[in-house]
């Protein structure tokens, strides 16, 4: 096969893939939309049924990630603690220093059989963004708008409301507020010398008080938290472009569970606990370095079935009218009706590509650059 001939045929699957993905996605939304006449009726009810609908958007990403670029996620972890995964509600502190990272996560919590219920603190304009923002504002995602001041009452509540949740839950967060980059580190590392803090290597200054908040609202819900670290081997730098163009990465996920009893209650002492538990995530980078592995026993969840199953089921209910539109539309011989398909075409082109480039680092949230002349939240 030639460049051009390969380059035609990613392109087709691109397309192929995302169009599967948006219109399965708005078809979720609307389903989701019709599941608020349940919401005075029965709560539960519609929280049992928007997991599900959730699920069948948010797999389909994690489908790419473990079934069509065949990346390969090894979980280093204690043993006794792997068999309380998927069992119990806990906080999840995720590094942020790749593109995909928020995938991994996600692959994390389809391993055990969490990822419906997975609940995220997430910026208030993504809320707006059809598809994964809808679907999140229908599984009572928590939202915040990065102003601590008006956030605080907002995403107490928020979590507050998760204490009667019918399903086993993660709640993922991201205590660095951004992702990695040099710039974004020098200016976390100055105000840390500001504060007498210690300086960190391989992360940005956590901040505290959402991390604070959850623990406090979430006590006596969730049991434990699991200081999560995530790595790829042989220096790669994974993106979701990469994925989407098929490309196998090797991820290494470190986890350590820690009963939430021993996160202290005081905002003062969590703070602190919580600098030093970014001191030994930055130890732990440290040695993965310079041996490539994490000091536990790698374990490889195995494979569920359950993402390309459901990604099946929308690429066999779709693709049959999209090909039969094409057919018709070709037989019809109408310039204008094949214009207006190459329209759609370079339009949801586009959409994909703005999509990605949303992930992408050198594009990502400036979020923490101003550090130097605010608080840490």
């Amino acid at each position: 096969m030639d460049i051009i001939s390969f380059l035609k045929s990613q392109f087709i699957c691109h397309l192929l893939i995302c169009y599967i993905f948006i219109v399965s996605g708005l078809i979720i939304n609307f389903i989701q939309l019709f599941t608020l006449v349940l919401w005075p009726i029965n709560k539960q009810l519609f929280r049992k049924i928007n997991c599900r609908l959730a699920y069948c958007i948010s797999s389909q990403m994690v489908m790419l990630l473990e079934w069509w670029s065949g990346t390969d996620c090894t979980l280093y972890t204690d043993p006794e603690s792997y068999h309380k995964y998927g069992k119990e509600n806990a906080i999840v502190i995720l590094n942020h220093n790749y593109e995909i990272d928020f995938l991994c996560g996600w692959n994390f919590c389809e391993r055990f059989g969490v990822l419906g219920s997975s609940k995220v603190l997430a910026k208030k304009e993504l809320s707006y963004v059809p598809i994964i923002g809808w679907m999140w504002y229908f599984l009572e995602i928590v939202f915040c708008k990065r102003k601590w001041e008006e956030d605080r009452k907002t995403v107490m509540q928020s979590l507050l409301n998760l204490w009667d949740y019918p399903e086993k839950f993660w709640f993922l967060i991201h205590c660095e507020g951004t992702r990695f980059t040099e710039q974004k580190h020098q200016i976390s590392m100055q105000v840390a010398e500001a504060k007498g803090l210690p300086k960190l290597k391989y992360h940005l200054l956590p901040r505290t008080k959402g991390f604070a908040v959850t623990v406090q609202s979430l006590r006596n819900v969730v049991s434990a938290v699991y200081d999560s670290t995530l790595n790829f081997r042989n220096n790669e730098n994974p993106t979701l472009l990469g994925v989407l163009n098929g490309k196998k990465y090797h991820a290494d996920l470190y986890v350590r569970r820690i009963p939430l009893e021993e996160v202290p209650e005081d905002e003062q002492e969590c703070s602190k606990w919580l600098h030093k538990l970014y001191q030994e995530k930055d130890a732990f980078q440290e040695e993965y370095y310079r041996t490539g592995a994490y000091p536990a026993t790698p374990i490889v969840p195995p494979r569920r079935p359950w993402t390309l199953l459901n990604w099946l089921f929308w690429a066999l209910l779709l693709l049959y009218p999209l090909f039969q539109l094409l057919i018709n539309m070709v037989s019809s011989g109408s310039s204008l009706t094949l214009a207006s398909f190459a329209f759609v075409i370079i339009v949801a082109s586009v959409g994909v590509r703005w999509m990605i480039g949303v992930t992408e680092i050198n594009k990502g949230s400036t979020y923490g650059n101003n550090d130097n002349k605010q608080k840490q939240m």
